[in-house]
């Protein structure tokens, strides 16, 4: 069993839910130490977060990851157990095997291959681990981008091991993220018989006009290599149960992904001037994820590049597509972004898998990747 993939499968054995990191940073911080990195454990709350450092001043990259898992689900709808690590045909299967204890080995073994070949290199390799990627994420790497910047501590450049890429390994360089903004909004009417219309309120019916126009809207054309920004409703509820009773509230849930035409800010103010616009009597609390950001053309992006062609044999899509990462709390603090990570086939799912001969090269994109900028 190679390096890699012997440390993954110790990691999915591991039944690290978030936030239970389950053993997992103290057993890499070992290892790191063991490299000759100095070691710091920053926990808040009930989250665990691992910053590990080699070399000194500048430039800084930082290896950016998370050891926590999403829940397997019924353990029954497996074909193996879900941390039991477990080859099959060529493939591990495990939860985490993606999304993204891979990424987490692969970084800890081409950092230690990295200083082993170039002890006195320049600036800092770095690596930073959460426990808090999959939940909430206040405890995890926002919490530690609020200690970074009250320390002043700098980051030059990030590489996020999430699973980005789509066929084949290295075919996708993710060079930036959409914000992420959700609004849960209750519009409160006055219930009453459906017989009697005239004596209530129907907030499906003063919604919906407000609603039409929300979901109509072109925010925007774009901007660079983002698309569009959406939005989207995930949840909407109003009802007693009765055929025969016109509620008294409705609930609804939506989210606005955006690009760089848009702050979080402004994006409330529009959708609450809509709101107003049709007079409707409501609260509206808001949950910002994330802002968007962008890594432009520069060192960063042609190093990732360069080695992504040499892996895939082609030169890798560019794309600020997909969801949201803990990159966007690494990108305000002045740090260039790129992720690059295993297929993205199975994550969250059942029977989540990485093919092993990825999983086995993947130290050696990033060990490659780590010797452009700081070798």
């Amino acid at each position: 069993m190679s390096d890699v993939l012997d440390l993954t499968c110790d990691l999915i054995a591991r039944p690290s839910v978030t936030p239970d990191d389950a053993g997992c940073q103290p057993m890499i911080a070992e290892r790191l130490r063991n490299a000759g990195f100095d070691i710091e454990s920053l926990r808040y709350g009930d989250v665990d977060n691992l910053w590990a450092t080699h070399g000194s001043d500048g430039p800084v990259l930082v290896l950016l990851g998370h050891t926590d898992v999403v829940p397997p689900g019924p353990v029954e709808a497996w074909t193996s157990d879900p941390f039991v690590p477990t080859v099959r045909d060529g493939v591990l299967y495990g939860r985490g095997a993606a999304d993204m204890k891979s990424g987490v080995a692969a970084f800890v073994v081409a950092a230690e291959r990295f200083v082993v070949a170039h002890p006195d290199h320049t600036g800092t390799l770095a690596l930073l681990l959460t426990s808090d990627e999959e939940g909430d994420a206040i405890d995890g790497v926002r919490r530690v981008a609020d200690t970074f910047r009250a320390r002043g501590q700098r980051i030059d450049w990030c590489i996020t091991g999430e699973p980005s890429s789509t066929e084949r390994l290295g075919d996708l360089l993710r060079v930036g993220r959409r914000g992420s903004l959700t609004g849960t909004l209750t519009v409160r009417g006055v219930q009453g018989h459906v017989a009697y219309p005239h004596k209530a309120r129907n907030p499906i019916h003063l919604f919906a006009p407000a609603l039409s126009e929300l979901t109509a809207r072109r925010w925007d054309d774009g901007f660079d290599s983002f698309p569009p920004t959406s939005l989207q409703v995930s949840d909407l509820h109003a009802g007693t149960g009765a055929s025969n009773v016109i509620p008294g509230v409705l609930r609804a849930v939506f989210n606005l992904r955006y690009n760089p035409h848009w702050d979080a800010r402004r994006l409330e103010t529009e959708v609450a001037q809509v709101l107003d616009r049709h007079g409707l009597d409501y609260d509206l609390h808001w949950h910002r994820s994330g802002e968007p950001f962008h890594t432009p053309e520069g060192k960063l992006r042609a190093a990732a590049r360069e080695v992504l062609t040499g892996f895939s044999g082609a030169a890798p899509e560019e794309s600020t597509g997909g969801g949201t990462s803990d990159a966007r709390f690494i990108a305000p603090l002045g740090a260039q972004c790129i992720e690059i990570g295993p297929v993205n086939a199975s994550i969250h799912q059942v029977d989540e898998h990485v093919r092993v001969a990825d999983l086995e090269a993947l130290p050696d994109l990033y060990q490659r990747l780590i010797e452009r900028l700081l070798a």
